[in-house]
């Protein structure tokens, strides 16, 4: 029998689980908030009707499909490349079939929910293969981290190649004005050194404590699954297939320039290298967006997208119609291609299953001498 104080310390107090509740809501309350925010401000700065009449009478629908298409390509090559980290990290080779499908399902349930699919994945190919779920975390930080690299150095390149359109964004509009006041402010970068001095001494002054050894336990195993990047076999495809991916991403924005008639002329009629330049800006300030809570990336995208175009001259109502079509024919690949994977999911179940556990006996029959 359970003693009164066993109970009181194994039941979670009144307090607990209303925090706990809120914690939840907010989570789904802040992505939901800020893309209904900016979708309201947005319908606020520009004229909707002659949105609608551009997109009725102005779009050549060849070039959204195939932005579609090169969608779904992208998320298979970062399936693949995601399936060289797996092995690397000791999680057997699983179909490619597969991979593509955990990032098709990933990036669907983004919609719903930042990085809901991304711990989706996670989970989805530790069930699958019966492997540790911190190790999956760490290849997928491992693939994260090598999307921060490439935006770095195409920030870098963009900077290079646009300078003159990154100095119109930083002096025209606040928000670039707020970029450039707190980067180059040093009070900025002493917060951050503090704040990870903090961290660091806490974790060495409750280095013995059970919630602290569980914490570097974990770390440890999502580090093994992110070094593998450094020592794994195939990182001449890994690399090969990273630049493939960007490649589809840059390349899902500069097509649909051919589906409008204004971003057109950036390609046909300008002084700019076949429209590769306002291309480069566009996506550069597109991505960086992704980086703001919001249903994948539903307000804060198409924003970044208006004010990169409006740097070119397009107007807000071009730039919102440009967003808002593309954006949009996004979703819906990124729908299909969830529901794909669902259906995927549910016809290979009892096979994956019984692989699983022929595997798991075939670990667990001791070895004759």
């Amino acid at each position: 029998m359970q003693t009164s104080s066993q109970t009181s310390t194994s039941a979670p107090s009144p307090r607990h689980d209303i925090f706990a509740t809120i914690s939840r809501v907010l989570k789904y309350l802040i992505p939901i908030l800020v893309s209904g925010g900016l979708i309201i401000w947005l319908f606020h700065k520009v004229n909707i009707h002659q949105v609608e009449s551009i997109i009725r009478q102005g779009v050549d629908w060849r070039y959204i499909a195939a932005m579609m298409a090169i969608t779904v390509l992208s998320h298979i090559i970062r399936g693949i490349r995601w399936g060289i980290q797996l092995r690397a990290a000791g999680i057997p080779r699983i179909p490619a079939t597969a991979e593509s499908v955990s990032i098709f399902g990933a990036y669907a349930l983004n919609l719903v929910f930042p990085f809901l699919g991304e711990a989706w994945r996670c989970v989805y190919i530790t069930r699958r293969e019966g492997c540790k779920l911190s190790t999956v975390v760490g290849t997928d930080l491992g693939d994260r981290a090598s999307d921060g690299i490439m935006i770095l150095l195409i920030m870098i390149l963009t900077v290079i190649v646009a300078h003159p359109a990154i100095d119109r964004f930083l002096d025209r509009y606040p928000l670039g004005e707020a970029i450039d006041r707190y980067t180059t402010d040093g009070v900025l970068w002493v917060v951050i050194a503090v704040v990870l001095a903090l961290l660091i001494a806490g974790d060495y002054f409750f280095r013995d404590t059970k919630f602290v050894k569980g914490v570097n336990a974990s770390i440890m195993r999502m580090w093994q699954g992110f070094s593998v990047l450094f020592h794994m076999k195939g990182t001449g495809l890994y690399l090969i297939l990273t630049l493939g991916i960007w490649v589809c991403y840059f390349f899902e924005t500069y097509v649909c320039f051919f589906a409008f008639p204004f971003t057109r002329e950036l390609v046909t009629n300008s002084p700019y290298t076949l429209g590769l330049v306002p291309g480069l800006v566009v996506f550069v300030f597109g991505s960086c967006s992704m980086a703001v809570p919001s249903n994948g990336g539903l307000g804060p995208w198409n924003i970044a997208v208006m004010f990169a175009l409006s740097l070119f001259g397009i107007s807000n109502s071009d730039g919102a119609a440009y967003s808002i079509v593309c954006w949009s024919f996004q979703a819906i690949i990124l729908v299909a291609s969830g529901i794909f994977g669902a259906f995927y999911i549910m016809m290979n179940h009892k096979a994956v299953k019984r692989q699983l556990a022929a595997r798991r006996a075939v670990q667990t029959t001791p070895t004759q001498d």
